[in-house]
């Protein structure tokens, strides 16, 4: 009957003035007008979802989303919301008639008239939203080595060598600074301040910060570098990828290459970074154990790096095992023990983390044990530091944070969290527990209580973790010495060992960036839990129980 009377009213409107005809179409069309914006508003909210997804997808992968990708994003909503209103209005009005009510003319014209009008700009916005092909970027994320200071300690002793390699990376002339010291000693926490400082105080354009470690990968090392300047490399080919670095670097007028614990020379040219002339913008911050390595590399006058004074490691100690070391009773022996880790901060916080809360019969065996002469000899590594560590790692509570500690330095430089839980799984580290993430949950906390002890150290991102090489070199050493562990490390070219029988006791084997000609057949370790044999072209990493 409603469509009947309106019908009516168009057909007298049509002898009126063409403006009153199309007023009264928006009464003849209602019904149309209201299924095409019911149809386009569902179209736009299709595209709406999929960008959304899309948005959702990029912020996951760390990128950032473009500015007009955003306010489309708003705008979308508030037509949506407009639209969906005058569906809503519409659906009330009709409600009425359906309960024997008289149509409201008007309502009914104004609906109408709203929906027709709604439908240009849902068509519209959904043609703009369809036709964004790019809706993010990505950027340079922040390197989380230089982002925090926790850690850092200003000593004054440090001072002077803190302010001539600032002015070194202000000297026009100088385009290579070398630091070094023994391990330990706190080279790779002075640089990370320098270049924290040089980054904060606008020195620099763009700070990277690298570690090389004793047998780089250059094709991970150019990966890693590029990465930080937000440079993907798909490249194969050594020099192919150096020179699309190469190209990066230069870009920047200012910038700062810090390169951290370098064991032997290394060719800049091969990995892409231009220094000197080539590059006046690019400084090199090198550190080394060995001075000769530096000036091989060319900083003309490398900074030493020396232990800590009395009150300044006193200080250190105080800081990290707490006020509890005031106490009358064990002021003395805890300044002893102090005294013995030979002013290196490594062996300082180790131990002074290790003794913390502590019973004093345990200090005074602590104390007892790093006065005694250490047998081993590791060239860059002092005695403090090994007999420091190695009491440190015998000090930890509990069985399970030792054998996960013995996997991370079987693991080579980067250990992935990944891996190392599914190490500790096979291990039966983490039995006990019934879900994987209850597993995952319980490493965690151990790691946590490594980390607690400077025994294991944050990684590159939130999925790796790291040793110093130093503690490394003391796990992996205790753990031949004591546990039936082999471990080969950097050999060029190596032979399976002859002696059988001490390999046949053994229960892990870690061979890394070595080269075996060939295996010997008809290998048998019955007690071997545990292989992980790495190099740079390939791996392998078995877990045996």
């Amino acid at each position: 009957m409603v469509e009947s009377i309106v019908t009516v009213v168009i057909d007298v409107a049509k002898c009126l003035a063409p403006p009153t005809e199309r007023q009264f179409n928006y009464f003849r069309n209602c019904k149309s007008n209201f299924e095409n914006l019911k149809t386009e508003l569902e179209n736009l909210k299709g595209v709406r979802d999929s960008m959304q997804h899309r948005v959702e997808d990029a912020k996951r992968q760390g990128e950032v989303i473009e500015g007009n990708v955003e306010k489309w994003l708003t705008k979308a909503k508030n037509i949506v919301i407009d639209a969906e209103k005058i569906i809503g209005d519409e659906e009330k009005a009709n409600n009425r008639c359906f309960k024997g009510l008289c149509p409201n003319l008007k309502t009914r014209y104004q609906l109408s008239k709203a929906a027709e009008k709604q439908l240009e700009p849902i068509v519209n916005h959904r043609t703009e939203g369809i036709q964004f092909h790019t809706i993010s970027y990505r950027t340079i994320p922040e390197d989380i080595s230089l982002q925090s200071s926790t850690g850092y300690e200003a000593f004054e002793s440090r001072f002077s060598t803190l302010r001539d390699i600032r002015n070194a990376l202000t000297n026009a002339n100088v385009g290579i600074i070398g630091v070094y010291g023994m391990g330990g000693i706190g080279k790779t926490t002075l640089v990370k301040a320098v270049a924290r400082q040089a980054k904060e105080r606008k020195i620099f354009d763009q700070v990277v910060f690298s570690e090389v470690s004793q047998t780089p990968n250059i094709k991970d090392f150019q990966k890693e570098i590029a990465e930080k300047l937000g440079l993907m490399l798909h490249e194969e080919s050594v020099s192919r990828r150096a020179s699309r670095l190469y190209e990066r670097l230069k870009e920047e007028k200012k910038i700062l290459v810090v390169l951290d614990n370098l064991w032997k020379c290394l060719n800049l040219e091969t990995v892409g970074i231009p220094y000197g002339d080539d590059h006046k913008g690019c400084k090199i911050l090198l550190t080394s154990r060995d001075r000769g390595v530096l000036l091989k590399m060319g900083s003309a006058s490398p900074f030493l790096i020396g232990v800590l004074n009395e009150e300044e490691a006193w200080r250190l100690f105080k800081m990290t095992a707490g006020d509890d070391v005031e106490h009358r009773e064990l002021n003395s022996t805890a300044r002893n023990v102090a005294m013995a880790c030979g002013g290196l901060p490594i062996a300082l916080t180790t131990i002074a983390r290790a003794l913390r809360n502590r019973s004093m019969r345990e200090w005074k065996n602590a104390l007892q044990q790093l006065r005694a002469p250490s047998s081993v000899n590791f060239e860059g590594i002092s005695a403090e530091a090994y007999s420091a560590i190695d009491l440190s790692i015998k000090y930890l509570r509990g069985d399970k944070l030792r054998k996960i500690l013995l996997l991370c330095s079987l693991m080579g430089n980067r250990i992935a969290t990944s891996d190392l839980f599914k190490y500790c799984m096979g291990w039966g580290i983490l039995k006990g527990v019934n879900k994987m993430a209850d597993a995952r949950i319980k490493l965690d906390a151990l790691v946590q209580e490594l980390r607690d002890s400077s025994l294991l150290l944050a990684g590159d991102n939130n999925e790796e973790l790291s040793m110093h090489d130093i503690v490394r070199d003391v796990a992996t050493s205790t753990a031949c010495h004591d546990q039936n562990v082999f471990v080969v490390r950097d050999e060029n070219v190596w032979g399976w060992p002859d002696d059988e029988d001490a390999l046949e006791k053994c229960y892990a084997i870690s061979i890394i960036d070595s080269i075996i000609p060939e295996l010997p057949e008809g290998l048998e370790y019955p007690k071997l839990e545990f292989l992980f044999m790495w190099n740079q072209v390939s791996y392998i990493r078995l877990y045996i129980s």
